[in-house]
């Protein structure tokens, strides 16, 4: 059996497809076949080499996604064949099984524990959560990664409690997922700050109070102006941009949060006053907001069936799997709001 899918073979450089031999399942591996996939920021640094150079390459690619499970290896018991489920990065429950390696014309193909840029795809049964078979495969991807990271962050990370003001740099799918959540605790003033008036726009739609173009206004003068001099409970940086990062600590309040969702490059220094973080202030390095999957994905999709969450408005363009160079093309120039998702054909 064969699956087409979109393999990095050297850093920034556009995937290449390739027709690539699905392998005999082993313990703990599930089957799926792919029906879509978002594209996080983070494919585009393992693109772009944000994290310096890339040892496992060439190797497929993805960490959200919606499909279908076709079979399971030998000791998987979270899921069986027919099952609807959402394909994520973060361990859920069942076995972690060896990752996939597939066979080409090129020689093998090395892939992670979960990977959705193809048709068809091994992933470990930890990877997988089952979902309501008529839920929406296009909001179902989203669940893999933008929103379960965007909740938990404001969940688990910032611990935001009702009324606290929080500041968002940067309205990527993870941005806007952290939007509607602060607005689902209450928060307030919910403050997004992005380069683009698209993102913005949709930020506003989805739950922020105030929304800030960095090009035409200044960060620091605009949260004191909308917070007060003292700054804001938490800020959210999504960038990973040095220079943010150092802007977001400084307008965090002494006993609040800054947390770090976005990845610097490698060897990239950010400069912070550490002095507030001996009278109270935090600041947080997070990893997927710690999400569980399986025990997060299960509420998500009760709240969107109760018609509480929306994740609609967070899809943005949509695209082929032969045109996911595009999508990286467009994410790069800034032109897309919401996440942009791949749609499966095979």
């Amino acid at each position: 059996m064969k699956s087409c899918a979109a393999v990095l073979v050297a850093q920034r450089r556009p995937l290449e497809l390739f027709d690539v031999e699905i392998p005999a399942l082993k313990l703990g591996q599930v089957l799926v076949r792919v029906l879509t996939t978002g594209i996080c920021g983070s494919q585009l640094g393992e693109v772009d080499g944000v994290k310096g150079p890339d040892p496992y390459l060439p190797h497929l690619l993805g960490h959200e996604g919606c499909g279908e499970v076709l079979e399971v290896g030998e000791g998987v018991k979270t899921v069986q064949p027919g099952d609807r489920v959402v394909l994520h990065w973060r361990k859920g429950a069942g076995l972690e099984s060896v990752p996939a390696v597939y066979q080409s014309d090129r020689g093998p193909m090395n892939a992670g524990w979960v990977t959705t840029f193809q048709e068809y795809t091994v992933v470990s049964e930890n990877r997988v959560t089952a979902i309501p078979a008529i839920f929406d495969p296009l909001e179902a991807a989203l669940l893999g990664c933008a929103v379960t990271t965007g909740f938990s962050v404001v969940n688990n990370d910032a611990r935001l409690a009702i009324g606290e003001s929080i500041a968002i740099f940067g309205a990527g799918g993870i941005g806007l997922a952290i939007v509607q959540a602060a607005a689902l605790v209450a928060g307030d003033p919910i403050i997004v700050l992005d380069q683009y008036d698209n993102r913005l726009d949709l930020a506003h739609s989805l739950g922020a109070t105030h929304t800030v173009n960095v090009l035409r206004d200044d960060p620091a003068d605009e949260i004191t102006r909308i917070a007060g001099p003292g700054g804001v409970d938490v800020a959210v940086d999504n960038t990973g941009n040095i220079d943010v990062i150092a802007t977001a600590s400084r307008l965090t309040n002494s006993r609040g949060r800054t947390v770090l969702v976005g990845v610097p490059p490698q060897g990239a220094t950010a400069a912070i006053g550490t002095l507030p973080l001996h009278f109270g202030q935090r600041l947080i390095g997070s990893h997927g907001g710690n999400s569980r999957p399986d025990l997060d994905i299960p509420r998500y999709v009760r709240l969107v069936q109760q018609r509480r969450l929306s994740l609609r408005p967070l899809i943005g363009q949509r695209y082929p799997l032969a045109g996911i160079n595009a999508a990286l093309i467009d994410m790069r120039a800034g032109t897309l709001a919401g996440r942009a998702l791949i749609e499966i054909v095979s």
